[in-house]
């Protein structure tokens, strides 16, 4: 079994070089660092992009020239074996801010000319010791809300900006002891099938029980909010969330990895499901809608901790009709 440690120093000296480097230089940094065939995925309005000059001009470039400053807040780093294609793959993940300050819109979003923090995950594959693949999934809704807009009617639990693990163990730079990763994988999967089609025939809470301890922390996306303890996320996030859509397909994801006690997946999408109305102040729809996420896990002893989620609301809102970017200048803001 691999280490990961060549995968992880590649990664390394990417950010260092991409975090560096002036902006007319980006394009030269991404190319020098990813295959010919690279394949970069990130939330909407981005979406996939397979050339290397768009991702620059489209995204880090605006980026970098709006969020002055900008420096990279690494929570969490690990890596590991792909699970959903037998280990065949190698995959690094990361998680954090990128912090700067907002002197410049973005997306139409207005400048505070204060500090702020852009929520990301990511997830990139090696090969050859090249990027070959990236899944970039980052919160817009949730710099939205620090630039004092109010992008949806209603959220649940609770907005704030989200910390990394409450033992700081996250940065997994050295080589970690195959077992625990393996017994954080083995949990996750636990999880992910009991999750299923919501359809274990437990009760709620003592469905999620099974696989988290009962003062877990579900770090959720602006729209949905952070919510604490099981009870709380029942009523706060995963009673809400069933509540509000039906057919929900199987889960599907391309990467699934676990390193020591940190674990996590992304799909493209990871399901789809159709609104039954009233969840997050939504209509009922017809439409099968998709939902796109990343989620990253902490497991303390042989149940789960912490976790991070990433769900591109922008583009489920889309599907359905709903251009929230669009509707921007006509959304209440307040900045103090």
């Amino acid at each position: 079994m691999s280490n990961f440690q060549k995968e992880k120093q590649v990664i390394h000296e990417y950010y260092s070089a991409l975090d560096s480097t002036e902006e007319n230089n980006i394009e030269k940094v991404i190319l020098t660092y990813t295959n010919k065939n690279y394949i970069w995925r990130a939330f909407y309005p981005f979406e996939i992009q397979k050339n290397v000059k768009t991702i620059a001009d489209s995204f880090w470039r605006p980026l970098r020239h709006s969020l002055k400053s900008m420096q990279r807040r690494t929570d969490i780093f690990f890596a590991g074996q792909n699970f959903i294609d037998e280990g065949s793959s190698v995959w690094v993940c990361s998680m954090g801010h990128l912090m700067g300050l907002f002197d410049n819109a973005w997306l139409n979003i207005q400048p505070t000319k204060k500090i702020v923090m852009l929520r990301y995950a990511e997830f990139h594959k090696i090969e050859n010791e090249k990027i070959s693949e990236t899944a970039f999934y980052f919160d817009i809704p949730h710099l939205m809300m620090q630039a004092g807009y109010q992008p949806f009617k209603e959220q649940a639990a609770a907005h704030l900006i989200q910390p990394g693990p409450a033992p700081h163990s996250g940065l997994l730079y050295d080589e970690t002891d195959p077992k625990e990763g393996l017994k954080t994988m083995e949990v996750m999967n636990s999880m992910i099938n009991d999750i299923g089609s919501w359809q274990s025939g437990l009760p709620l809470e003592e469905e999620l029980a099974r696989t988290w301890h009962n003062d877990m922390i579900w770090w959720g996306p602006a729209g949905i909010g952070a919510t604490y303890t099981i009870s709380r996320y029942a009523q706060q996030h995963s009673g809400p969330f069933r509540a509000g859509l039906s057919d929900r397909s199987s889960t599907g994801h391309i990467s699934r990895i676990a390193e020591g006690h940190y674990s996590g997946f992304f799909g493209w999408p990871n399901f789809t499901a159709k609104p039954t109305g009233g969840y997050l102040g939504l209509a009922v729809s017809d439409k099968k809608c998709e939902f796109r996420v990343i989620d990253i896990y902490r497991r303390e002893g042989d149940k789960l901790k912490e976790n991070w989620v990433f769900i591109d609301l922008l583009y489920f809102f889309m599907q359905q009709g709903i251009d929230i970017l669009g509707k921007l200048k006509f959304l209440d803001r307040n900045v103090y």
